[in-house]
């Protein structure tokens, strides 16, 4: 009867040992090339690497790969920073509905481009789709909106400023059925008031 807790050891063959040991050497002699490559030649080896991985892993984007390339205006240099508070899979959305109204460029990935997005644009775009903040502001004095609060004017802070101002005016114009402008008084469709208003 075998006792309890004891094990046996196994003994390894001459083969495993045999190949152990190879095993050992070729990783001792690759250690050793290693160590034999000069310091200059060691960065431009690893750039070359990281190059050459980056490559195999990330083909080149092609403009339907990207719709944010398509979207750019010829001549028209797009900032390779990402600083952007609005997550890619909306711009995306946003890019896909301008291009079934014929919004080109940047305008298209600003907004959704539903019944309020439009006519913020026909008041508040100039000629080449940037905003006019006097306008837009106008338009927030005219339906109530507060925006004394909203000082910060740090790098970005007009597309924060058109952002936080559409979401307040949205719910005005909802609750209202009315959106102010300078020319003429706009009735909302009911599907905007329906997805905007105050849930009571």
């Amino acid at each position: 009867m075998a006792k309890r807790g004891t094990r046996t050891k196994r003994v390894q063959t001459p083969e495993e040992r045999a190949e152990i040991d190879r095993d050992r050497e070729a990783a001792h002699s690759s250690n050793q090339e290693q160590a034999e490559v000069p310091e200059a030649e060691i960065p431009v080896k690893l750039v070359a690497e990281a190059e050459a991985e980056k490559a195999a892993i990330e083909p080149e984007p092609t403009p339907e790969a990207n719709p944010e390339q398509q979207a750019a205006e010829p001549g028209e240099e797009e900032d390779k920073k990402v600083n952007s508070v609005v997550a890619v899979k909306f711009k995306e959305k946003y890019i896909a509905n301008a291009r079934e109204l014929g919004i080109p460029g940047k305008a298209a990935k600003r907004s959704n481009w539903d019944w309020l997005a439009e006519n913020l644009a026909k008041l508040c775009l100039d000629d080449k789709h940037k905003i006019s903040i006097s306008k837009f502001t106008e338009i927030l004095e005219m339906n109530g909106v507060d925006h004394s609060k909203w000082t910060n004017r740090n790098k970005g802070w007009e597309g924060r400023f058109r952002m936080t101002g559409r979401v307040a005016l949205q719910k005005v114009v909802a609750n209202s059925g009315v959106l102010h402008t300078p020319d003429e008084d706009l009735v909302p469709p009911p599907e905007f008031v329906n997805r905007f208003k105050t849930k009571e």
